[in-house]
């Protein structure tokens, strides 16, 4: 009697593989997602927003300049960025600006990183 065991041996794609692109990010999540990433690749970023996540409400600019150590136009420039990519909110009372989390766009960059079983 002769038995084929040749699937045994060498599954079918469909039968050993699924697509890896089933719950992904679309195009535009992966760049948005992106762009807020690389807002945050500088160490004053970072300071900024864990200054502003752990300051309870609206944070001017003028108190950011000392706590970061970096003259205003630089700090003013940082915050830029950080509005751009969807991280911080801003608003402007008279002639200062008052900058806030996103909560928002913290969420998105939270679920890029629930990798839940990716270290199991």
């Amino acid at each position: 009697m002769n038995v084929d065991l040749s699937p045994l041996l060498s599954p079918s794609p469909a039968a050993c593989c699924r697509p890896l692109d089933r719950d992904g990010l679309t195009e535009e999540d992966a760049s948005a997602t992106a762009a807020l990433f690389k807002a945050l690749a500088d160490p004053a970023r970072i300071r900024i927003v864990n200054l502003l996540a752990t300051a309870g409400g609206p944070v001017c600019v003028c108190e950011l300049t000392p706590a970061v150590g970096l003259s205003q136009p630089t700090v003013s420039h940082h915050l830029k960025k950080l509005v751009q990519a969807g991280l911080l909110t801003r608003e402007q009372r008279g002639v200062w600006a008052y900058y806030n989390l996103d909560r928002e766009g913290v969420r998105r960059a939270a679920r890029v990183l629930d990798l839940k079983g990716a270290a199991s």
